[in-house]
Order: C-alpha cells, then sequence, then structure tokens
C-alpha cells in the first residue's frame, strides 16, 4: 500500500498557486483512476483507490503548508506504513517549469511543507519535485509561490498532470524511470524522424530562342 500525498494549501484563495501544484497532481490522479470521492481525515482529504494491483491513499493536508507534516504522520501512523510507502508531490523552485525530478531522502531545501513532514516522519520518503522556476531573487520567493500559475503555463501543466497520471502505476511499482519516461513523453513528445525536408530547386531561367535575322536585317534594325 502507498501513501501518495500533495502537498498545497486549503481553499479557493490557493487552489491554482504554484505552491499548490502537488494539489493539483494528487486531484489529476483521483480523477483519471476512478479514485472515491473525497472526504475529510488526518486533518485533511483522502480518496482511496487503486494503481494496478496496489491499494493506494491520496491525501492532501488541510493544516496550510507549514503543519503539513502533522497529517502527513497521522496517516501514516494510521495506515500502518513506513516514510518508505510515501511518495510526496510538491512544488521545486530549484528546476524549471515543466521539469519532473524524484528524490528519496536527503534535505528539505527549505521547502516549508518539506520541513514539517521531515519533523513528523524522517527524510526517508520519495519525493515528486515538480519544476515552477525561480523568480531571480530570493526574497521574492514567498510572494511568487503563493501567485497564481500565468496563462502561458496552462499548456505544460496540463501536459506534465496528464504525464504523471499516465505513469503513476510505474511510481507505485518503484520503476521511477518509467514513471519519468511516461511524464516526458506528455511534455517533450519525440520529434518525428520519418521526413526530411526537400531543398527547394531555384526557378532556371528559359533559353533565349536563336536569332534567324540575317545580318543586313540585323544592321536594319539597329539603326531603326
Amino acid at each position: 500500500m502507498k501513501l501518495i500525498v500533495g502537498l498545497g494549501n486549503p481553499g479557493a484563495k490557493y487552489a491554482n498557486n504554484r505552491h499548490n501544484i502537488g494539489f493539483m497532481a494528487v486531484d489529476r490522479i483521483a480523477a483519471d483512476h476512478g479514485f472515491s470521492a473525497w472526504r475529510s481525515k488526518f486533518q485533511g482529504q483522502i480518496a482511496e483507490g487503486r494503481v494496478g494491483s496496489d491499494k493506494v491513499t491520496l491525501l492532501k493536508p488541510e493544516t496550510f503548508m507549514n503543519l503539513s507534516g502533522q497529517s502527513v504522520g497521522d496517516a501514516m501512523r494510521y495506515l500502518k506504513l513506513t516514510s518508505g510507502n510515501v511518495i510526496v508531490f510538491h512544488d521545486e523552485i530549484d528546476l524549471a517549469p515543466a521539469k519532473v525530478r524524484l528524490k528519496t531522502g536527503g534535505g528539505h531545501a527549505g521547502h516549508n511543507g518539506l520541513r514539517s513532514i521531515h519533523g513528523h516522519i524522517g527524510p526517508d520518503y520519495q519525493r515528486v519535485r515538480m519544476g515552477v522556476g525561480h523568480p531571480g531573487h530570493k526574497d521574492a520567493v514567498p510572494a511568487y509561490v503563493l501567485h497564481d500559475f500565468a496563462k502561458a503555463d496552462q499548456d505544460w501543466l496540463d501536459d506534465e498532470l496528464r504525464g504523471i497520471s499516465d505513469g503513476i502505476a510505474h511510481l507505485v511499482d518503484g520503476d521511477g524511470e518509467r514513471f519519468l519516461n511516461a511524464v516526458a513523453l506528455r511534455t517533450a513528445p519525440p520529434r518525428s524522424s520519418t521526413s526530411k525536408p526537400t531543398a527547394k530547386v531555384p526557378d532556371t531561367p528559359p533559353e533565349p530562342a536563336p536569332d534567324a535575322r540575317s545580318a543586313m536585317q540585323k544592321l536594319v534594325d539597329r539603326f531603326r
């Protein structure tokens, strides 16, 4: 069994924030894979279902980002799981938009949601780092992640969420490479190499018609 957590802040005010990309990921998984309706439990919202042959509980903590670990810890203990059975989807400012990476263990890199989870279950859980880009200066980070995605982001964001849903069974099975490949097929599909551009042949001017005039006619024409 797996506990898959999406990080974000509760409420319509935050729904489209960059910081809520983790919520968006688990919402897409739930919708595409026939999970139960969301209901309140573990200081958050949960949905239950199966991915392949594995039973999965999806969790969106409603404690606000800085206290996410309370909800994750409650769910993990109730479900009798270890931190190795927990997968967390979260925003990552150190990755470009549409980039997705996996990480297990290590530090929280200043992410307040991860910091809280570290404090409640330790660092040995798997993370899906979903790039949202960096505003350029560390002082601008809080306002940046708590701001909605731009309209220009919607295409890559939808592709990324679809790719995550496509590959979630591989991630649950422990095959991170195939999961990332599924995401890449949506965000950076291979280009067709079956046809090559044909070089344009420049137009050749027609050959001039031969001059059939006599020498005398040419001389007359010249002085007309």
